[in-house]
């Protein structure tokens, strides 16, 4: 299976599914982006050198990882089902293992989306269909408040992103969709990434 042999380059483990069950619906199962898309994604997207991603829902750590071993920037992976956290964190010991020489860091975090504190540092920002579009509002919204107080642009990258989430960075947010990129394979309509910027410029002519 192409997943495994991918986890197996990066001496990780996060192939597989996990529900929340009934007991907690804003969040979505876990399920790992695939290794095609994100081989197709960063075809056209490059991060660069100051860069510092944060990957919301970041489950078991497949996006986290795979990210700061092709571009060797800081990654923080936020994730709040307590298993698959854990999971995540033994990710990491195994992955480091071969790569104590990439110097930026990995941070994991144990907490909800919502709860996370936005770091000025912070400039992209990676969502793979985690939680709901309530929850989803209310994390821009802590990522707005950090860029009016530390100007800075930053990019979202939406992976399998739903007309709900679109329509409301498009309404009420000052992102604009920069840029789209279907994967390969049968991933239905919603297949693709979709990119959003807020620049410095369209935060200071974006109404308060």
């Amino acid at each position: 299976m192409a997943e495994r042999k991918f986890d197996r380059q990066l001496q990780i483990k996060t192939v597989g599914l996990r529900d929340w069950g009934n007991k907690v619906s804003a969040y979505n199962r876990y399920e790992a982006t695939p290794y095609g898309a994100l081989k197709k994604l960063f075809q056209q997207y490059k991060f660069h050198k100051n860069d510092r991603v944060v990957d919301f829902g970041c489950g078991k750590g497949r996006v986290t990882f795979y990210i700061h071993h092709h571009f060797k920037i800081p990654v923080t992976g936020v994730e709040a089902h307590d298993k698959t956290f854990a999971e995540a964190l033994e990710n990491k010991q195994t992955y480091r293992k071969k790569r104590q020489h990439i110097k930026a860091p990995i941070l994991l975090e144990y907490a909800l989306a919502e709860q996370y504190e936005v770091k000025e540092e912070d400039n992209c920002f990676y969502f793979f269909n985690p939680f709901s579009i309530k929850i989803f509002k209310r994390v821009i919204m802590n990522i707005l408040k950090s860029i009016k107080e530390n100007k800075r642009t930053v990019e979202l990258i939406l992976y399998y992103p739903l007309p709900e989430f679109k329509e409301f960075l498009q309404m009420q947010t000052p992102f604009e969709m920069i840029n789209k990129i279907r994967v390969p394979g049968d991933h239905g309509k919603y297949g693709k990434f979709v990119i959003y910027r807020a620049s410095i410029e369209e935060q200071e002519t974006s109404p308060s």
